[in-house]
């Protein structure tokens, strides 16, 4: 990652924001480097950039939001990543959470429904040299076949129900991120113990943005 466009100052931000997150909870050393080390407040609105590191969510572009820091490291803590492991991101968004990704594997797929969005983070990537192995403008419902079965699957927006393609294309210990409901979301990870076998569990209350079907 190419942190040229860092400064002293967000650095001194990020390791507030880190403590802070440990003190809610967070204890994954891997997932707490990857927030010390991502700029936020290069994937934020220019208009909130002062807000980088506090521990919320803000508005971005297409009615869409960049996801609170915490947020942002249950998730990521959730899906209990080996190195390495090959991860598909449904809902690319600001780019935020895959920069997070990134640190922790170099076998990244992610897949964004809105154009716009799927440009400017395309964009913003090159920009950084965060690598991933795809990036795919399309419907995150349907998944991505072309590189499955994936160790983990992250959903970044509230579903009402289980995407039953994303979980046939779980491989056998595979684990889902996705928060569940309507108004309210709760965490829930799914692991795929056999071809027809999953195992559920849940972490709390969140609230997300809806996960849209289709392109735009």
């Amino acid at each position: 990652m190419n942190l040229n466009f860092d400064s002293t100052k967000y650095k001194g931000q990020r390791k507030l924001l880190v403590e802070k997150l440990v003190k809610k909870g967070i204890d994954s050393k891997e997932v707490l480097n990857a927030i010390n080390i991502v700029p936020r407040h290069l994937f934020m609105d220019k208009t909130l950039i002062d807000h980088s590191y506090e521990d919320k969510a803000y508005p971005i572009k297409s009615n869409q939001t960049i996801s609170q820091p915490f947020t942002v490291a249950i998730q990521t803590q959730l899906l209990n990543i080996k190195k390495n492991e090959k991860i598909l991101e449904i809902g690319t968004g600001s780019g935020y959470q895959t920069a997070i990704l990134s640190v922790l594997s170099n076998n990244i797929y992610t897949i964004e429904r809105n154009h716009d969005l799927y440009k400017n983070s395309k964009k913003l990537f090159s920009k950084l040299n965060i690598r991933v192995r795809k990036q795919i403008y399309g419907d995150g419902h349907l998944g991505y076949l072309g590189a499955s079965p994936y160790d983990c699957i992250i959903v970044t927006a509230g579903a009402n129900e289980l995407p039953k393609k994303l979980l046939q294309q779980l491989s056998i210990g595979g684990r889902l991120i996705i928060p569940l409901g309507h108004k309210i979301q709760v965490m829930t990870r799914v692991e795929r113990i056999s071809d027809t076998n999953f195992k559920k569990k849940t972490f709390g209350e969140f609230k997300f943005v809806p996960l849209l079907r289709d392109i735009n």
